[in-house]
C-alpha cells in the first residue's frame, strides 16, 4: 500500500458485512498464518481499509488486533460492533464512542469477597476530537439508511469482559454496576483491541458501537426485529466517516513531517578529518558561520600523558571562556578520578577510568577541539587489558 490503511475489525459476521458494504473493489489479503483480510477503498478514494472478521471475546480480537497492526502498519484501528445499552436514555441504534475501555473482569477472591482490580485504556485525545468534530458535523449521517437518521452519537465509557449480559439483577450487572457506573454499555472484545494498541506505540484505536439492546433480558425480542443490523449499520457509517478522517489527518502529518525535517532548525557541526598524505578542503551542505580547518590530533603515547595534556587543554578552553566555572570544576573532578583509577590496574578500577572519562565527555561535548581529543582517550582506556 502507498499510504498507511485504517484497519477496521469486527466480531461478527453481519458486522463485517455492514463494513464490507462501504468499501470498493474489496480484494483479498490472506496473512501467512491463515486469517483473511479484505482490502478496500472507500468511496471517495481518500482512504485504503484493510477489514477483518475476529470473532467473539477479548483475547481472540487482541491476538487479531496484534497481527492486523504487524501486517498493515496502519494509521489507526477502529473496532465496529452492536453492543448492550446499561442506562434506558440510550435508544436503541444509538452509536458509542468509546471514550474508555474497562476490562472489567479483572479481580482478586479474597474471604470477605470478590475484589475489582480495575483495567481501562482511554481514547487518544487527537482521534477523540476527530470522532466528536464528525459527530458534530453530522454530515456522517448520508451514509445512514433512512430508518437510521434519528440516532445519536454518545461519548461515553464502555465496559468489555467475556460473557454476553442480558440481565439486569445478575453478578454481573451488579458487579458493573459498582465498580464501574460510568460505562454507557457493554461488549465482549473492545479491552482486547486498546490493550493490542496500547502495546504498539499508542497507535490510536477507537471502540465504536451501535446498540442493538438493553442488556436486560429482551435480547431476543430486539434480535428478532433486526436491531442488530440496524444498529451495526448505524455504527458502520460512522466508522468509516471517521476512518476517512483519521487517513487525512495520518498523511497531513507525515507530509508535515516530512517538511520539518528538511527544514534546518539549527547549525549542525561537520567534522572532515584527512590522515596520513590526503587534505581536505571543506565537505559540507549549507554553512552556518565560519570555517576552522585543522589537521587530526595525534594520537598520545600513553594515556598518562594524555590525561596531562587534557587538563592543560581544560585550563585553557576556561580561560578563553569556551566554559563556564562550574563545568571545569566537575570536569576537574572526573579527571582527577580517572588519575587516582589508573594508578591501579584492575577490572574494577579500569571501569572506574572508562565511567569517569564518559562523564567527562558529557560535560565537555559542547567544546567540539576537547570532544574529539577525549574521544581518543577513552578508545585508549577502552583498549587496557
Amino acid at each position: 500500500m502507498s499510504r498507511p490503511p485504517i484497519v477496521i475489525l469486527t466480531a461478527l459476521d453481519l458486522e463485517y458485512q455492514a463494513v464490507r458494504e462501504k468499501l470498493v473493489d474489496p480484494r483479498p489479503h490472506r496473512h501467512p498464518q491463515g486469517t483473511r483480510f479484505e482490502v478496500g477503498r472507500l468511496a471517495d478514494g481518500r482512504c485504503e481499509v484493510a477489514l477483518a472478521h475476529v470473532g467473539m471475546g477479548n483475547q481472540a480480537a487482541a491476538v487479531l488486533a496484534e497481527r492486523a497492526i504487524t501486517e498493515f502498519t496502519p494509521a489507526a484501528l477502529l473496532f465496529v460492533g452492536v453492543a448492550g445499552a446499561l442506562y434506558p436514555h440510550i435508544a436503541l441504534g444509538d452509536v458509542v464512542v468509546a471514550t474508555r475501555v474497562y476490562a472489567y473482569h479483572g479481580g482478586t477472591s479474597d474471604d470477605d469477597g470478590l475484589k475489582s482490580r480495575p483495567r481501562a485504556w482511554d481514547i487518544s485525545h487527537a482521534a477523540d476530537q476527530v470522532a466528536r468534530h464528525i459527530a458534530r458535523d453530522g454530515s456522517w449521517k448520508h451514509r445512514l439508511p433512512a430508518d437510521g437518521r434519528g440516532c445519536e452519537v454518545r461519548f461515553a465509557p464502555i465496559a468489555a469482559g467475556e460473557v454476553v449480559l442480558n440481565s439486569r439483577v445478575s453478578s454481573h450487572a451488579r458487579w458493573i454496576r459498582e465498580h464501574y457506573n460510568d460505562a454507557q454499555a457493554v461488549e465482549m472484545e473492545g479491552a482486547g483491541v486498546a490493550q493490542a494498541g496500547h502495546l504498539n506505540r499508542s497507535l490510536p484505536v477507537v471502540v465504536i458501537r451501535g446498540i442493538s439492546d438493553r442488556a436486560d433480558g429482551t435480547k431476543e425480542d430486539t434480535d428478532r426485529e433486526r436491531w442488530q443490523q440496524r444498529a451495526v449499520a448505524n455504527a458502520a457509517a460512522f466508522a468509516v466517516s471517521l476512518a476517512e478522517e483519521l487517513a487525512v489527518e495520518a498523511r497531513d502529518d507525515a507530509r508535515g513531517a516530512t517538511t520539518e525535517t528538511r527544514r534546518p532548525t539549527m547549525p549542525e557541526t561537520i567534522r572532515n578529518v584527512a590522515k596520513g598524505n590526503a587534505r581536505v578542503g571543506v565537505q559540507a551542505g549549507t554553512v552556518y558561520g565560519g570555517i576552522r580547518i585543522t589537521s587530526e590530533p595525534a594520537p598520545p603515547a600513553d594515556l598518562a600523558g594524555a590525561l596531562a595534556d587534557f587538563r592543560t587543554r581544560l585550563q585553557r578552553a576556561r580561560a578563553a571562556g569556551h566554559l563556564d566555572d562550574d563545568t571545569y570544576t566537575a570536569a576537574e573532578e572526573e579527571l582527577a578520578v580517572a588519575d587516582k583509577a589508573l594508578e591501579t590496574d584492575t577490572p574494577q578500577s579500569r571501569g572506574i577510568l572508562t565511567l569517569a572519562l564518559k562523564k567527562l565527555r558529557g560535560l565537555i561535548g559542547d567544546v567540539a577541539e576537547l570532544a574529539a581529543e577525549l574521544a581518543i582517550i577513552i578508545g585508549l582506556a577502552q583498549g587496557l587489558s
